[in-house]
């Protein structure tokens, strides 16, 4: 237990030092987030391991690794630094927030499964309203650990489909899509119209999926076919999803995923929408973001802005000419 006298030294920067080190998983990069050097970061480092009796971070292998201790403050931690940017940070003083006035710069990892035109619809969105906003767009990606990004406030949201979305952060719902099939024209499938394509039949086929989020994972689609005991036959993966209309085009792959983003490729490639076999759930795509950034009236706008484009976009009358029943 901290003692009184060792507990009024505390201050803010130290559960900043905290934080930073955690989230980072090492003294060096805490030290670059923090504009320090790495031994003042280091006797920082020790000063906490000293308050709680715990070391913190721990070499495993080739790196470092928060202690269970460690991973127990990051949550109160965040909360007091959330707080004191609350308290300090002027959000008392105005809870507005001036669009055309602003340079904020908003950071969002986006998966480009939702909609090909999603991401430059929300370019000049932004553009209109906020012309003086800056935007960095980041790929969803395996490597990408959007948990510890979003934590260090690194990334501001992320944009992605989820069966079941992470507990911890603040979701809300953008688009709520039917799971439909890509083929190309020449697929047997696309010939026949899609009539007497079974379950079974579907899972023979050849398919191409996205990579998954994270290594050991699987991807939504995987994931809903595993839970019914129905594997279905993957022969590619691949990391860039808007690549994979193409694909398909020119095979007898099949892509399985949501009707917004299949119906953007119908006009300019020879592919068509079919019917999938498999009563898949709808495929429901979410904004994800921490607390730590949850009450900022700018993240609040923003976060308006990514709805309104999801809104706008899913509104549009869909092509239906080139699907097969």
């Amino acid at each position: 237990m901290v003692r009184r006298a060792d507990f009024d030294t505390i201050d803010l920067y130290l559960i900043r030092v905290l934080h930073t080190v955690i989230t980072e998983r090492s003294v060096s990069r805490a030290a670059m987030r923090l504009a320090s050097s790495q031994p003042a970061v280091s006797a920082q480092l020790k000063r906490l391991r000293e308050l709680t009796g715990d070391p913190l971070l721990v070499r495993a292998g080739h790196r470092m690794q928060p202690t269970e201790t460690a991973l127990q403050l990051l949550d109160p931690a965040t909360r007091v630094l959330h707080e004191a940017q609350r308290l300090f940070g002027g959000r008392a003083r105005s809870t507005e927030f001036d669009a055309a006035a602003s340079d904020a710069t908003f950071r969002v990892a986006a998966s480009d499964y939702l909609d090909p035109l999603f991401l430059p619809a929300l370019v000049a969105h932004l553009k209109r309203l906020a012309p003086g906003v800056r935007l960095e767009l980041m790929p969803l990606s395996q490597e990408y650990d959007y948990r510890r990004f979003l934590a260090s406030g690194d990334v501001d949201l992320v944009i992605g489909n989820w069966l079941r979305p992470p507990a911890e952060l603040h979701l809300g719902r953008l688009v709520s899509d039917e799971v439909v099939c890509l083929v190309g024209e020449a697929h047997p499938v696309a010939r026949t119209q899609g009539r007497g394509w079974t379950v079974e039949k579907y899972l023979e086929c050849e398919h191409v999926a996205p990579m998954p989020l994270h290594a050991g994972a699987v991807g939504v689609i995987d994931e809903f076919l595993a839970a019914q005991g129905a594997p279905r036959n993957v022969m590619v993966r691949a990391s860039h999803f808007s690549l994979i209309p193409m694909m398909v085009a020119d095979s007898l792959l099949v892509l399985t995923t949501g009707r917004l983003f299949c119906s953007r490729y119908v006009d300019s490639l020879p592919v068509k929408i079919v019917r999938c076999p498999v009563a898949f759930p709808p495929l429901n795509y979410y904004q994800l973001w921490h607390e730590l950034t949850h009450a900022a009236p700018s993240m609040r706008w923003f976060r308006e802005q990514v709805r309104e484009v999801a809104r706008q976009l899913a509104s549009r009358k869909l092509p239906r000419r080139s699907e097969a029943a």
